[in-house]
């Protein structure tokens, strides 16, 4: 017993050593017990490359490369009418109106356009958690998280549009910020979409066009 209480007491000692040495200066080479794949073969930016006739590891681009999903001409799904300075449409950035209450309704012209480019950023960036339909059932559900609300619960279907972009925009809960993944005018655009989700499972047959509810088979 006494050597166990020994070596269990030198250990100790060895471990408070040796950490206590963590963060002070050296001028050696550190030793690298697990690298962590911290030295890669790479070539660096502005680094030196002797296989180039100008000896830089900095390529030009090819011509004609362009970002990844994108055309070759990139287009603005927006007009320059639809970008708004800031003072001069704050609820678009803000969520809220002169009084400073959530801003009903959208502060942004409602077009096809701006429906599409809404069930294409909800698609990619809620629908994993609040499922196709709005319903909370998307397939993070399988995986435990079972608190999704269901966009057709009445507190969000009366719920302003402004409260749903400050949501989108700053996070709730569980629910992380997505303000440093869309733009003002893509968040209107979810918001936008989502509504069209609820009304989609709480409307009535006299809300759809005639022409279109032989589409529905009525």
């Amino acid at each position: 017993m006494r050597y166990f209480i020994a070596i269990f007491v030198f250990s100790c000692v060895a471990l408070v050593t040796i950490l206590g040495f963590r963060g002070s200066k050296s001028t050696q080479t550190p030793v690298y017990v697990f690298p962590d794949m911290d030295f890669q073969a790479k070539y660096l930016p502005q680094g030196e490359n002797e296989f180039f006739p100008n000896q830089m590891d900095d390529r030009p681009v090819v011509k004609g490369t362009v970002p990844r999903g994108y055309e070759p001409e990139v287009k603005e799904i927006f007009s320059q009418d639809f970008e708004y300075a800031q003072g001069e449409n704050p609820s678009l950035y803000s969520g809220k109106d002169e009084s400073g209450e959530w801003y009903r309704g959208f502060p942004v012209p409602v077009t096809n356009e701006l429906m599409e480019l809404g069930r294409e950023k909800y698609t990619i960036f809620c629908s994993v958690c609040h499922g196709a339909l709005g319903d909370g059932n998307g397939i993070t559900k399988q995986y435990g998280m079972i608190a999704t609300p269901s966009y057709h619960d009445e507190r969000l279907r009366t719920m302003a549009e402004g409260e749903i972009f400050n949501t989108i925009t700053h996070g709730k809960n569980t629910m992380g910020s997505y303000g440093d993944k869309l733009k003002p005018q893509e968040r209107w655009a979810v918001v936008l979409y989502v509504r069209a989700l609820q009304q989609a499972q709480n409307a009535s047959l006299e809300a759809v066009p005639a022409n279109h509810r032989s589409e529905l088979g009525l």
